[in-house]
């Protein structure tokens, strides 16, 4: 069974190697020390907890109302815009997800650089939910 340290958990689940640290500590996540000594998750417990993690996220003020199910939040990156069109790219932990949106949506979301935000994917187009 393949094993994870945790800072490569702390990738796969989207947070701070700090954080899956302290999930650690506090027995959220089993780990085990190989023989150099660096705690390690197997991959089924981490498949577990990741879908535990996920049932459990937001609250009931944040979640969104919308049958976009495939969610990646995250900072923005980058605003483009042109006279009617406009290109915003959002880092979600490891993933950079790029949306072509008109310049209208942009501002009336008041996208910038440096603001959470929300990536939605359904199918091919990429819908962007401000935070």
């Amino acid at each position: 069974m393949q094993s994870y340290t945790i800072g490569q958990a702390a990738r796969l689940l989207g947070v701070s190697p700090d954080t899956a640290r302290r999930w650690a500590d506090a027995g959220k996540v089993v780990t085990h020390r190989d023989d150099s000594g660096r705690r390690l998750v197997d991959g089924k417990d981490l498949a577990a907890f990741s879908v535990e993690l996920a049932k459990g996220a937001g609250t009931e003020d944040d979640v969104a109302y919308t049958s976009v199910r495939n969610a990646f939040p995250g900072i923005v990156t980058a605003v483009k815009l042109g006279d009617v069109a406009a290109q915003v790219e959002i880092q979600a932990g490891p993933h950079r997800l790029v949306s072509l949106l008109t310049r209208e949506a942009v501002e009336e979301l008041g996208l910038e650089v440096g603001m959470e935000a929300t990536a939605r994917v359904k199918s091919t187009n990429v819908h962007i939910d401000r935070a």
